[in-house]
């Protein structure tokens, strides 16, 4: 499960990042007459949130998730920011119940 969290963490908060660049850089920059940046942060925008929706499909159905969040957590990557903002939502409601309870107990010490 872990690696699971640890794999769409790392893709949300890369794919929020080459948003970003893309709306408010690249975009500015190909009205400006500069097409070249939005056309590449474009495109590696686009297989970036492809890898993001693989991995946040599969933790979605890790923490068996219902419909609803799983959408949401499926089309944060389109919305400038709003990728930062369901990842911190998914761990605190989803992800850190989860881990808490797939923790296992400390063995008791004997003598």
């Amino acid at each position: 499960m872990e690696a699971a969290v640890l794999r769409y963490r790392v893709m949300a908060y890369v794919t929020g990042v080459v948003l970003m660049v893309l709306c408010f850089v690249g975009i500015p920059l190909q009205v400006a007459g500069h097409p070249a940046v939005a056309n590449d942060v474009g495109v590696v925008h686009g297989i970036l949130y492809i890898i993001y929706l693989v991995f946040a499909w599969l933790l979605a159905r890790r923490l068996k998730l219902a419909v609803r969040p799983t959408v949401i957590m499926l089309l944060a990557g389109t919305v400038p920011i709003m990728t930062f903002i369901v990842e911190r939502w998914v761990s605190r409601r989803f992800i850190s119940p989860a881990l808490a309870g797939e923790a296992r107990p400390a063995a008791p010490v004997g003598r």
